[in-house]
Protein backbone atom coordinates (compact mmCIF):
# COMPACT_ATOMS: atom_id res chain seq x y z
CA UNK A 1 0.00 0.00 0.00
CA UNK A 2 1.07 3.76 -0.69
CA UNK A 3 0.28 7.10 0.05
CA UNK A 4 -0.97 8.89 -3.04
CA UNK A 5 -2.53 12.00 -3.60
CA UNK A 6 -5.67 12.39 -6.51
CA UNK A 7 -6.66 16.10 -7.82
CA UNK A 8 -9.97 16.36 -9.75
CA UNK A 9 -12.80 14.41 -9.17
CA UNK A 10 -14.75 14.45 -12.16
CA UNK A 11 -16.69 11.53 -13.68
CA UNK A 12 -13.32 10.41 -14.90
CA UNK A 13 -10.98 11.27 -12.06
CA UNK A 14 -14.10 9.51 -9.46
CA UNK A 15 -13.69 6.37 -11.08
CA UNK A 16 -9.74 6.30 -11.29
CA UNK A 17 -9.07 7.64 -7.50
CA UNK A 18 -11.91 4.59 -6.61
CA UNK A 19 -9.40 2.55 -8.65
CA UNK A 20 -6.80 3.29 -6.48
CA UNK A 21 -8.35 2.93 -3.31
CA UNK A 22 -9.71 -0.19 -3.89
CA UNK A 23 -6.82 -1.31 -4.74
CA UNK A 24 -5.87 -0.41 -1.47
CA UNK A 25 -4.00 2.36 -1.49
CA UNK A 26 -4.29 5.57 0.94
CA UNK A 27 -5.69 7.90 -1.39
CA UNK A 28 -5.73 11.62 -0.40
CA UNK A 29 -8.17 13.25 -3.06
CA UNK A 30 -9.01 17.30 -3.57
CA UNK A 31 -11.80 18.70 -5.54
CA UNK A 32 -13.37 22.46 -5.87
CA UNK A 33 -16.81 21.00 -5.17
CA UNK A 34 -16.80 18.78 -1.73
CA UNK A 35 -19.49 16.40 -2.97
CA UNK A 36 -17.26 14.09 -5.36
CA UNK A 37 -14.70 14.79 -1.96
CA UNK A 38 -17.21 12.75 0.70
CA UNK A 39 -18.18 10.14 -1.69
CA UNK A 40 -14.39 9.23 -2.06
CA UNK A 41 -14.11 9.65 1.74
CA UNK A 42 -17.29 6.96 2.05
CA UNK A 43 -14.90 4.61 -0.02
CA UNK A 44 -12.05 5.12 2.42
CA UNK A 45 -10.14 8.14 1.02
CA UNK A 46 -8.82 11.30 2.84
CA UNK A 47 -10.16 14.37 2.14
CA UNK A 48 -7.50 17.27 1.71
CA UNK A 49 -8.20 20.98 2.11
CA UNK A 50 -5.93 22.29 -0.10
CA UNK A 51 -3.85 21.05 -3.81
CA UNK A 52 -0.87 21.31 -1.73
CA UNK A 53 -1.76 18.86 0.40
CA UNK A 54 -2.55 15.81 -2.74
CA UNK A 55 0.69 16.97 -4.03
CA UNK A 56 2.83 16.01 -0.64
CA UNK A 57 3.32 12.61 -1.84
CA UNK A 58 5.69 10.42 -3.56
CA UNK A 59 3.03 10.32 -6.26
CA UNK A 60 0.30 12.55 -7.00
CA UNK A 61 -2.15 12.24 -9.91
CA UNK A 62 -4.38 14.48 -11.33
CA UNK A 63 -7.41 14.83 -13.96
CA UNK A 64 -8.23 18.33 -14.06
CA UNK A 65 -10.56 19.52 -16.97
CA UNK A 66 -8.72 21.65 -19.33
CA UNK A 67 -5.48 24.10 -19.72
CA UNK A 68 -6.74 26.70 -17.57
CA UNK A 69 -7.91 24.56 -14.57
CA UNK A 70 -4.68 22.67 -14.76
CA UNK A 71 -2.24 25.40 -14.72
CA UNK A 72 -4.79 27.26 -12.11
CA UNK A 73 -4.68 24.47 -9.49
CA UNK A 74 -0.95 23.56 -10.36
CA UNK A 75 0.41 26.89 -9.82
CA UNK A 76 3.96 27.18 -8.65
CA UNK A 77 3.56 27.01 -4.93
CA UNK A 78 1.22 24.02 -5.17
CA UNK A 79 3.68 22.13 -6.72
CA UNK A 80 6.59 23.26 -4.36
CA UNK A 81 4.75 20.80 -1.81
CA UNK A 82 5.61 17.88 -4.28
CA UNK A 83 9.46 18.65 -3.71
CA UNK A 84 10.73 14.85 -5.02
CA UNK A 85 7.70 13.20 -6.06
CA UNK A 86 6.38 12.05 -9.04
CA UNK A 87 3.08 13.58 -10.62
CA UNK A 88 1.46 12.21 -13.14
CA UNK A 89 -1.39 13.88 -15.22
CA UNK A 90 -4.03 12.23 -16.77
CA UNK A 91 -5.97 14.93 -18.21
CA UNK A 92 -6.41 15.85 -22.06
CA UNK A 93 -4.42 19.14 -22.12
CA UNK A 94 -2.47 20.94 -24.99
CA UNK A 95 1.20 20.14 -25.06
CA UNK A 96 2.09 24.07 -24.56
CA UNK A 97 0.88 23.54 -20.95
CA UNK A 98 2.16 19.89 -20.46
CA UNK A 99 5.44 21.34 -20.79
CA UNK A 100 4.82 24.06 -18.93
CA UNK A 101 3.79 21.97 -15.98
CA UNK A 102 6.48 19.68 -16.37
CA UNK A 103 9.01 23.02 -16.15
CA UNK A 104 6.67 23.94 -13.36
CA UNK A 105 7.76 19.76 -11.44
CA UNK A 106 10.93 20.58 -12.31
CA UNK A 107 11.71 23.29 -10.81
CA UNK A 108 10.16 21.87 -7.54
CA UNK A 109 12.98 18.90 -8.05
CA UNK A 110 9.65 16.79 -9.04
CA UNK A 111 9.52 14.29 -12.07
CA UNK A 112 6.10 14.78 -14.46
CA UNK A 113 4.29 12.05 -16.51
CA UNK A 114 1.73 12.70 -19.30
CA UNK A 115 -0.59 10.01 -18.92
CA UNK A 116 -3.84 10.77 -20.87
CA UNK A 117 -6.44 8.09 -21.31
CA UNK A 118 -8.44 6.92 -23.53
CA UNK A 119 -11.82 5.74 -22.74
CA UNK A 120 -14.82 6.51 -20.74
CA UNK A 121 -15.48 6.45 -16.86
CA UNK A 122 -17.20 3.17 -16.79
CA UNK A 123 -14.58 2.15 -18.67
CA UNK A 124 -12.04 3.22 -16.45
CA UNK A 125 -13.94 1.88 -13.63
CA UNK A 126 -13.53 -1.39 -15.03
CA UNK A 127 -9.17 -0.49 -15.20
CA UNK A 128 -9.69 -0.89 -18.94
CA UNK A 129 -8.40 2.42 -20.58
CA UNK A 130 -5.59 2.92 -22.90
CA UNK A 131 -3.37 5.13 -21.21
CA UNK A 132 -0.83 7.14 -22.97
CA UNK A 133 2.27 7.47 -20.97
CA UNK A 134 5.61 9.91 -21.74
CA UNK A 135 8.20 11.25 -19.27
CA UNK A 136 11.40 11.05 -17.99
CA UNK A 137 11.98 7.08 -17.61
CA UNK A 138 12.79 7.08 -14.12
CA UNK A 139 9.31 8.65 -13.38
CA UNK A 140 7.41 6.77 -15.62
CA UNK A 141 8.65 3.24 -14.20
CA UNK A 142 7.46 4.93 -10.29
CA UNK A 143 3.83 5.74 -12.08
CA UNK A 144 3.70 2.51 -14.12
CA UNK A 145 2.62 -0.07 -11.18
CA UNK A 146 -0.57 2.95 -10.77
CA UNK A 147 -1.19 3.26 -14.03
CA UNK A 148 -1.94 -0.46 -14.80
CA UNK A 149 -4.43 -0.48 -12.27
CA UNK A 150 -6.12 1.94 -15.06
CA UNK A 151 -5.29 0.13 -17.88
CA UNK A 152 -5.94 -2.71 -20.49
CA UNK A 153 -2.87 -1.13 -22.29
CA UNK A 154 -0.08 1.24 -21.47
CA UNK A 155 1.34 3.09 -24.71
CA UNK A 156 5.02 4.41 -24.35
CA UNK A 157 5.74 7.54 -26.16
CA UNK A 158 8.84 8.37 -25.04
CA UNK A 159 10.64 11.24 -23.00
CA UNK A 160 8.88 14.18 -23.77
CA UNK A 161 5.46 14.49 -21.85
CA UNK A 162 3.82 16.95 -24.20
CA UNK A 163 4.37 13.86 -27.19
CA UNK A 164 1.61 12.18 -24.92
CA UNK A 165 -1.06 14.86 -24.95
CA UNK A 166 -0.76 15.48 -28.86
CA UNK A 167 -1.41 12.35 -29.40
CA UNK A 168 -4.55 12.11 -27.12
CA UNK A 169 -5.58 15.13 -29.17
CA UNK A 170 -5.31 13.58 -32.42
CA UNK A 171 -7.09 10.02 -31.36
CA UNK A 172 -10.07 13.24 -29.78
CA UNK A 173 -9.64 14.53 -33.46
CA UNK A 174 -10.56 11.24 -35.50
CA UNK A 175 -13.42 10.77 -33.07
CA UNK A 176 -14.79 14.23 -33.71
CA UNK A 177 -14.57 12.97 -37.35
CA UNK A 178 -16.74 9.55 -36.34
CA UNK A 179 -19.51 11.47 -34.82
CA UNK A 180 -20.12 13.96 -37.47
CA UNK A 181 -19.68 11.32 -40.73
CA UNK A 182 -22.44 8.97 -38.24
CA UNK A 183 -24.48 12.34 -38.13
CA UNK A 184 -23.98 12.72 -41.52
CA UNK A 185 -24.71 9.37 -42.83
CA UNK A 186 -27.76 8.76 -40.56
CA UNK A 187 -28.96 12.43 -41.60
CA UNK A 188 -29.20 10.93 -45.50
CA UNK A 189 -30.94 7.60 -44.72
CA UNK A 190 -33.47 9.19 -41.94
CA UNK A 191 -34.46 11.32 -45.09
CA UNK A 192 -35.76 7.88 -47.31
CA UNK A 193 -37.18 6.83 -43.92
CA UNK A 194 -33.90 4.32 -42.75
CA UNK A 195 -34.55 3.49 -39.13
CA UNK A 196 -30.99 4.76 -37.89
CA UNK A 197 -30.79 2.01 -35.47
CA UNK A 198 -30.54 -0.03 -38.09
CA UNK A 199 -28.27 1.88 -40.40
CA UNK A 200 -25.63 1.74 -37.41
CA UNK A 201 -26.59 -2.13 -37.29
CA UNK A 202 -25.25 -2.22 -40.80
CA UNK A 203 -22.04 0.20 -40.55
CA UNK A 204 -21.16 -1.62 -37.29
CA UNK A 205 -21.99 -4.83 -38.25
CA UNK A 206 -20.40 -4.72 -41.97
CA UNK A 207 -17.14 -2.02 -42.44
CA UNK A 208 -17.10 0.12 -39.27
CA UNK A 209 -16.80 -2.12 -36.65
CA UNK A 210 -14.93 -1.28 -33.52
CA UNK A 211 -15.21 0.99 -30.10
CA UNK A 212 -16.20 4.46 -31.79
CA UNK A 213 -18.74 3.39 -34.24
CA UNK A 214 -19.72 0.51 -32.12
CA UNK A 215 -20.63 3.57 -28.87
CA UNK A 216 -21.43 6.82 -30.85
CA UNK A 217 -23.07 5.41 -33.46
CA UNK A 218 -25.66 3.62 -31.07
CA UNK A 219 -25.85 6.74 -29.07
CA UNK A 220 -26.79 8.89 -31.90
CA UNK A 221 -29.26 5.92 -33.50
CA UNK A 222 -30.81 6.34 -29.77
CA UNK A 223 -30.18 10.40 -30.00
CA UNK A 224 -28.89 8.86 -25.81
CA UNK A 225 -27.11 12.30 -25.00
CA UNK A 226 -27.49 12.51 -21.49
CA UNK A 227 -25.81 11.77 -18.88
CA UNK A 228 -22.59 13.15 -20.98
CA UNK A 229 -19.48 11.34 -20.25
CA UNK A 230 -17.53 13.49 -22.34
CA UNK A 231 -19.26 17.01 -23.44
CA UNK A 232 -19.59 18.90 -26.52
CA UNK A 233 -17.46 21.71 -24.44
CA UNK A 234 -14.97 19.39 -23.70
CA UNK A 235 -14.97 18.60 -27.72
CA UNK A 236 -15.17 21.85 -28.73
CA UNK A 237 -11.83 22.17 -26.55
CA UNK A 238 -9.69 19.49 -28.18
CA UNK A 239 -10.61 20.74 -31.69
CA UNK A 240 -9.02 23.92 -30.53
CA UNK A 241 -6.72 21.86 -29.46
CA UNK A 242 -5.95 20.79 -32.65
CA UNK A 243 -5.57 24.22 -34.24
CA UNK A 244 -3.03 25.14 -31.94
CA UNK A 245 -0.95 21.80 -32.60
CA UNK A 246 -1.26 22.49 -36.57
CA UNK A 247 -0.51 25.88 -36.65
CA UNK A 248 2.74 25.35 -34.48
CA UNK A 249 4.00 22.52 -36.86
CA UNK A 250 2.35 24.20 -40.05
CA UNK A 251 0.22 21.33 -40.58
CA UNK A 252 -3.52 22.21 -42.71
CA UNK A 253 -6.43 20.32 -41.70
CA UNK A 254 -9.25 20.80 -44.59
CA UNK A 255 -11.81 19.31 -42.49
CA UNK A 256 -10.94 21.33 -39.04
CA UNK A 257 -13.10 24.46 -39.97
CA UNK A 258 -16.34 22.64 -40.57
CA UNK A 259 -15.62 20.60 -37.32
CA UNK A 260 -15.21 23.81 -35.59
CA UNK A 261 -18.99 25.08 -37.29
CA UNK A 262 -20.40 22.28 -36.18
CA UNK A 263 -19.07 22.62 -32.54
CA UNK A 264 -19.85 26.20 -32.62
CA UNK A 265 -23.52 25.69 -33.49
CA UNK A 266 -23.96 22.83 -30.77
CA UNK A 267 -22.64 25.06 -27.78
CA UNK A 268 -24.58 27.68 -28.87
CA UNK A 269 -28.08 25.48 -28.94
CA UNK A 270 -29.02 25.40 -25.00
CA UNK A 271 -30.58 22.06 -25.81
CA UNK A 272 -27.44 20.54 -27.10
CA UNK A 273 -24.93 22.47 -25.10
CA UNK A 274 -24.86 20.55 -21.82
CA UNK A 275 -24.83 17.08 -23.56
CA UNK A 276 -22.22 14.27 -24.58
CA UNK A 277 -20.16 15.24 -27.37
CA UNK A 278 -21.74 12.99 -29.31
CA UNK A 279 -24.38 15.51 -29.72
CA UNK A 280 -22.77 17.77 -32.59
CA UNK A 281 -24.36 14.69 -34.64
CA UNK A 282 -27.66 16.87 -34.11
CA UNK A 283 -26.37 20.02 -36.25
CA UNK A 284 -26.53 18.57 -39.33
CA UNK A 285 -29.08 15.69 -38.10
CA UNK A 286 -31.43 18.78 -37.38
CA UNK A 287 -30.23 21.14 -40.17
CA UNK A 288 -29.09 23.65 -37.58
CA UNK A 289 -25.98 24.50 -39.36
CA UNK A 290 -27.70 25.07 -43.23
CA UNK A 291 -30.52 27.47 -40.45
CA UNK A 292 -27.77 28.91 -39.27
CA UNK A 293 -26.47 29.92 -42.75
CA UNK A 294 -29.72 30.81 -44.25
CA UNK A 295 -30.37 33.37 -41.30
CA UNK A 296 -26.97 34.97 -42.46
CA UNK A 297 -27.84 35.29 -45.75
CA UNK A 298 -31.04 36.72 -45.26
CA UNK A 299 -29.62 39.47 -42.44
CA UNK A 300 -27.02 40.37 -45.45
CA UNK A 301 -29.83 41.04 -47.79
Amino acid sequence: MASVGFLGLGSMGAALARRLVDAGHDVHVWNRSRGAVDDLVAAGAVACAAPADALAFEVSFSMLADDAAALGVLDAGAVASASGGVHVNLASISPAAAAELRSRFAAAGSGYVAAPVLGRPAVAAEGKLNVLVAGDATAVETAEPFLELFAARLWPLGAEAPTANAVKIAVNYDIIHAIQAIGESVALVEARGVDPRLFVEILTSTLFGGVVYGGYGGMIAAQAYNPPGFTVGLGYKDLRLSAEIAAETGTHLPTLAALTAVFERALDDPDLAELDWGAAAEVTRRGLLAASDDDERGGAA
